[in-house]
């Protein structure tokens, strides 16, 4: 019997890969599939009707939909329709003309209805399961899509994700190799082997009923459907180990025995902050800020990224009341510039240069002897990057920002290929991921948590009973993330989908700053 209560979290040391239905998992395809059904048969049965004097009754885009077409073939889907109806026509051919009344033919007509569909107006995909796929990649997972459509490869390319997944198995792929489709479990056996993963050892996504079914006959690791259509009891009885109503709720815990959940499911550090108020009940507050996204709205280019006056007076108000502190991708001094408050502490070039306020005597530095690796690399990029319009290589003290925020959708490929051949000869340097931007830094165990830990033990805060809460936006901020669990809080801030190992989530730089503002207010309550 299934455990109705498991807790819808997916724990990625007993997986090696995801592998993902198409229609109604990744893409928002099921309502222009089932139109297109429901045109192609309430023209056939009203034309039957005309012929024989039966009477009219049309498809049932709810009922017929997911009883006898959902997850199948089309020619399955036909098929099935319409012997729930008692109609037998011939199977003919699939080189049979859409206008053929053959099972084929009827499927060729919905086919050309749905690309035509398709075509005009393009589709939609589900964010949730974009962020977890990328996650699952992010941690050297692989990643397969399984879908009875002929069409995967089309609608992919509609969806604007063509390369999304290391592997596919679809329609075509099923009538090549002779493979049984779902319910049946050979669509997915065959992306696992493609994988080179066993089925235990993968997890399968699903939202129809034959697909969770499928999953459960392949004896695959996990099997979590997703109730797109208020059919939570069924997907269980047909084999969903874990049912959500959609991937948002699915968390993932790594190799590190972090938590790991969907921005969008992680409560609000301003709606909660009396649940904070009581973690930081008779301890000291020090707080630590990314800057671009989090203190200043992400921009086109980092030069329009301009402190507010009202979030400098914010900052100025927190820093007379806790020690603050500025960890950015920046250089130091260009950030300590731009922040221009002499009560901080900064750290550039994600925490490899670091320096304190005057009379604390905080300075230090990693990877200065890296400079002249970085000064050839950066001459590299530039020479190779020139013609690629919207590019922006920003060199750092530290480190190369290499930006493509302005760069056509189908020229980030080549950067990042560029980027990997260039550090392909330069082993003293490695590269690391932000938003819109690749990092080029020196080869060191160091990052914006190793720097977060060493001032922790440099002002031997941790001794003081002080209690850290750092705010960041990027996927570089989750190194510092990552090491707060047990000795403070991470506050992530974004407003789309992605996967943070933070605790709360603030939406955009106003809700920073109103954060801030609550802070101060309770500082200043607690002396009194």
């Amino acid at each position: 019997m299934k455990n109705h209560s498991l807790k819808p979290i997916l724990d990625a040391t007993l997986f090696d890969a995801g592998i993902f239905d198409l229609d109604g998992v990744i893409t928002k395809t099921a309502r222009v599939h089932a139109t297109a059904w429901q045109k192609l048969f309430d023209n056939f049965l009203q034309s039957r009707a005309t012929q024989t004097g039966e009477p009219f009754r049309a498809f049932d885009l709810i009922h017929d939909y997911r009883a006898y077409v959902d997850g199948k073939p089309r020619y399955d889907g036909v098929a099935s329709f319409l012997t729930s109806r008692g109609i037998h026509v011939p199977h003919g051919e699939p080189s049979d003309p859409p206008g053929h009344e053959t099972i084929c033919g009827l499927g060729n007509r919905k086919n050309g209805m749905f690309l035509e569909a398709l075509h005009a107006h393009g589709v939609e995909v589900f964010p949730s399961t974009i962020a977890l796929i990328n996650f699952l990649k992010s941690k050297g997972k692989a990643t397969a899509v399984v879908t009875a459509s002929e069409n995967c490869h089309e609608i992919l390319q509609a969806a604007g994700v063509p390369n999304l997944f290391d592997a596919h198995v679809d329609g075509r792929d099923a009538q090549t190799f002779h493979l049984h489709v779902k319910p049946h479990s050979d669509t997915f056996v065959k992306a696992a082997k493609l994988l080179e993963v066993q089925p235990q050892r993968a997890a399968v996504f699903e939202d129809a009923l034959a697909g969770v079914e499928a999953g459960h006959a392949g004896h695959f690791g996990l099997v979590v459907g997703i109730d797109r259509a208020n059919q939570a009891e069924a997907l269980h009885a047909h084999g969903g180990d874990v049912v959500v109503s959609d991937l948002v709720e699915l968390g993932v815990r790594d190799e590190e025995s972090v938590m790991w959940r969907s921005t969008q499911a992680l409560p609000s550090a301003l709606q909660q902050f009396k649940a904070l108020n009581a973690q930081f009940h008779e301890k000291q507050v020090v707080v630590f800020l990314d800057y671009d996204g989090t203190l200043t709205p992400i921009v086109e280019r980092p030069e329009l990224a301009v402190l507010s006056q009202d979030m400098r007076d914010a900052l100025k108000l927190l820093s007379r009341q806790c020690p603050v502190g500025i960890i950015s991708g920046r250089d130091r001094k260009d950030v300590t510039n731009l922040v221009n408050l002499d009560s901080l502490i900064f750290a550039g070039s994600h925490g490899f240069d670091i320096a304190g306020p005057e009379g604390w005597n905080l300075h230090h530095e990693v990877g200065a002897q890296f400079s002249s690796a970085l000064d050839q690399a950066e001459a590299d990029l530039r020479i190779r990057l020139q013609a690629i319009s919207g590019s922006v290589i920003e060199r750092k003290k530290n480190s190369i920002a290499v930006h493509y925020r302005l760069v056509e959708q189908d020229n980030v490929a080549e950067i990042e290929q560029t980027v990997t051949q260039v550090l392909s000869t330069f082993p003293t340097l490695r590269r690391s991921e932000g938003k819109k931007v690749f990092e080029i830094q020196p080869r060191l165990d160091w990052d914006k948590g190793k720097a977060l830990l060493w001032l922790l033990e440099r002002l031997e805060w941790k001794k003081n009973n002080y209690y850290p809460v750092y705010i960041g936006d990027d996927l570089t901020d989750e190194d510092a993330f990552r090491v707060l669990p047990n000795t403070g809080v991470g506050i992530v801030v974004e407003e789309g989908f992605r996967f943070s190992s933070a605790q709360y989530a603030l939406h955009n730089p106003h809700e920073v700053q109103q954060f801030i503002m609550l802070l101060c207010h309770h500082l200043v309550g607690t002396q009194k």
